[in-house]
């Protein structure tokens, strides 16, 4: 078999990274479980190499961790991690929140609008999964407004790190998110920076008990084979 081409590889590579994000993004792999390099590869019908370059990418991501001698494995359930993540994402969002309001075009918001209202249509059939992936896609839409590419880039990042965490949450909470988008989206309608930051933050804030129980609820979770979807039916994109 002829050696494959810089782009070929490149494009191996690239698929390899789109399968293995959205396996770590969902705990495909039990938290800290050994990565064994030939069967992903005979999975995802590539060689080493490139599954190599997708793995490496997924570490500087915080998606998957580096065994330096060993290999790769699955990420920790890490509380610490969690918490530090809601933290950022705290912080940036707010930030967030009061750029939009400056920067904001009218076309932008009408844009959101219509967004919330389809996905208020699929709010009563949908999976939870995919009414995690509608909140990202509200988070995600609300950075483009910025107008400032690398706060959307980070905001995706943090999104993919906790997403089964949000998976977890929404599942008490179905019937609240609605309206605090809508008040999100009003204030920064309204160009009221303090009143958009300070809607954010109660939407987003969570303390660290409630992280605790989070990460309790996803061990019980995945040890009764539960756990977000990761069919495109359901990906949401942005």
């Amino acid at each position: 078999m002829a050696a494959p081409d810089g782009a070929d590889r490149e494009s191996a590579a690239e698929r390899a990274y789109v399968a293995l994000r959205e396996m770590a993004m969902v705990y495909r792999f039990a938290p800290g479980e050994r990565l064994n390099e030939g069967t992903l590869a005979h999975a995802l019908n590539v060689s080493r190499t490139p599954l190599r370059e997708a793995l490496n990418r997924l570490v500087s991501e915080g998606l998957v961790v580096a065994d330096p001698g060993r290999g790769f494995r699955a990420r920790p359930l890490d509380v610490k991690e969690v918490f530090d993540l809601y933290e950022t994402r705290l912080a940036l969002e707010c930030f967030i929140a009061q750029l939009a309001c400056e920067r904001a075009t009218s076309q932008g918001l009408d844009e959101i609008d219509a967004y919330l209202d389809e996905s208020v249509k699929a709010h009563d059939s949908a999976s939870v999964d995919r009414l995690v992936r509608l909140d990202e896609g509200f988070h995600e839409r609300v950075a483009q407004l910025t107008g400032n590419g690398e706060l959307a880039r980070m905001l995706s990042g943090i999104d993919a790190r906790i997403h089964f965490f949000r998976w977890v949450d929404m599942r008490g909470r179905r019937a609240t998110t609605q309206a605090e988008h809508r008040a999100v989206l009003a204030a920064i309608r309204a160009r009221n920076a303090p009143k958009a930051r300070a809607v954010m933050r109660d939407h987003i804030t969570r303390r660290l008990d409630q992280i605790v129980d989070g990460i309790r609820q996803g061990y019980a979770s995945l040890y009764m084979g539960e756990g977000p979807a990761s069919t495109d039916d359901d990906r949401e994109t942005t």
